[in-house]
């Protein structure tokens, strides 16, 4: 489900919300790190317990990019399946008209031999608009949503905007709504707000702040509430 290591969102690669800019340059890129938590979406991919992941960008100059990216979750085995961790496939372009940046692209959510009674492999196509310090993005899931019967055509509605306190600090707030297609009781909508520091070198670090109006999102094992308030300490390493 997506990057949450810096935030929610935020995970990502993919849910980056800074300002959506072409590149100047062709660039490949790599990120490994640690969350104490993976949050997606505002839920839980890990027991609300720590993850390792990491990722591998290529941004040509044309706008053009492609990126893989995975996390180790519990989800899926909490379900009755066999995946313990998720791989992100995405490509897109970005680029700009005058002060508007835009980002349109695909992602593909991987789980593999997941063994779940439906398939929890997920595609979803999205596109964001970004002005000043604000983005908003939109995904549209073409095929179920992780799992969920007869959820083809739901959708995610994110908006956050990117704060430059200076001295390597930003804040990033963020609120977004799961709609769920033909599960309404699964349709719900979470809240961020992500302290980041850049210590430089390619280090950074992260504390997030995140909650959600769901509480129906729960493991059997000792029946933990996934999406409840908490907060997420990360720290990652790009190079």
């Amino acid at each position: 489900m997506k990057k949450i290591l810096v935030p929610t969102l935020i995970a990502s690669a993919i849910a980056a919300m800074a300002p959506v800019v072409q590149a100047q340059e062709s660039s490949l890129s790599y990120n490994v790190g640690v969350v104490s938590d993976y949050r997606y979406r505002g839920i839980s991919q890990t027991r609300l317990q720590p993850a390792l992941q990491g990722g591998i960008d290529y941004a040509d100059k044309s706008g053009f990019y492609v990126g893989a990216w995975g996390s180790t979750i519990k989800w899926i085995k909490d379900s009755g399946g066999d995946a313990p961790v998720e791989i992100d496939l995405y490509g897109g372009y970005k680029g700009a008209v005058g002060d508007v940046g835009y980002d349109v692209g695909f992602l593909r959510y991987e789980y593999t031999r997941n063994r779940l009674p439906i398939n929890a492999n997920t595609n979803e196509v999205y596109g964001a608009v970004s002005y000043g310090l604000f983005t908003a993005k939109y995904s549209h899931a073409i095929s179920n949503l992780f799992g969920f019967d007869n959820s083809k055509n739901s959708s995610y509605l994110d908006l956050s905007a990117n704060f430059d306190l200076g001295n390597g600090l930003t804040l990033t707030p963020h609120v977004g709504r799961q709609t769920v297609k033909n599960n309404a009781g699964s349709t719900y909508t979470d809240y961020s707000v992500t302290l980041t520091k850049d210590f430089g070198n390619g280090l950074s670090g992260s504390l997030t702040l995140v909650d959600t109006n769901n509480d129906s999102y729960v493991y059997t094992p000792t029946n933990k509430n996934l999406g409840k308030s908490g907060a997420v300490v990360g720290l990652k390493y790009s190079f």
